[in-house]
């Protein structure tokens, strides 16, 4: 699995100046650019295009705090990032609970006409979630440091990851329900997302 930190020469962690990162994504983008490399012969100009690819999926991924982290995990357990893990780590109890309550109401907006007090419910429902999901965002991007400091010390680092994957996979939850809100109320979700990403 190629090591998306190596590629720019940085250590595995996740606190990165993202400036600096994107100074070493415009040198690495023009060394093997393929226009550059037109000349060349076709072994060198598929190489330059690989690069030049593994250059860009590399600065899509470390740029964003959260597929950062998506990417570190994956890394740490030697998979690339599209595989599923064979360990998925299931949403805490509590948040499952309360889901059950909020699918309860969506299967009773989708039975029954869609009234104003139920659209007003979902909404509301929709909007505490969306909060929870960014609390759940906000509390893996504040682990950073505290992995980054785990790196420098060599310290056991297991427990850190397993509470990323356990915050990810609330948060993945937290989006699919949210989505279901959406779509109940009618609304189409890829606008709803597009709005909730500004």
């Amino acid at each position: 699995m190629t090591d998306y930190f190596e590629v720019f020469g940085l250590p595995r962690k996740l606190s990165l100046d993202l400036q600096e990162l994107q100074r070493r994504f415009y040198d690495l983008s023009r060394r093997h650019h393929p226009d550059f490399h037109q000349t060349a012969g076709a072994e060198a100009q598929a190489t330059a295009l690989e690069a030049s690819a593994l250059v860009n999926r590399a600065y899509r991924t470390l740029r964003d705090p959260i597929s950062r982290v998506e990417y570190l995990i994956a890394l740490e357990e030697g998979r690339e990032i599209r595989e599923e893990t064979s360990a998925k780590p299931r949403p805490p109890t509590d948040l499952l609970e309360e889901m059950l309550e909020v699918q309860e109401a969506l299967e009773e907006a989708k039975s029954a006409r869609l009234t104003a007090e139920t659209s007003a419910r979902l909404r509301a429902e929709r909007e505490r979630l969306e909060a929870r999901r960014r609390a759940e965002e906000t509390a893996v991007i504040d682990g950073a440091a505290e992995w980054d400091d785990a790196v420098e010390r060599l310290a056991e680092r297991a427990p850190l990851l397993d509470r990323f994957k356990q915050r990810l996979a609330a948060r993945a939850y937290l989006r699919t329900v949210i989505d279901d809100l959406s779509q109940a109320l009618g609304e189409d979700v890829e606008t709803h997302v597009a709005h909730r990403r500004h």
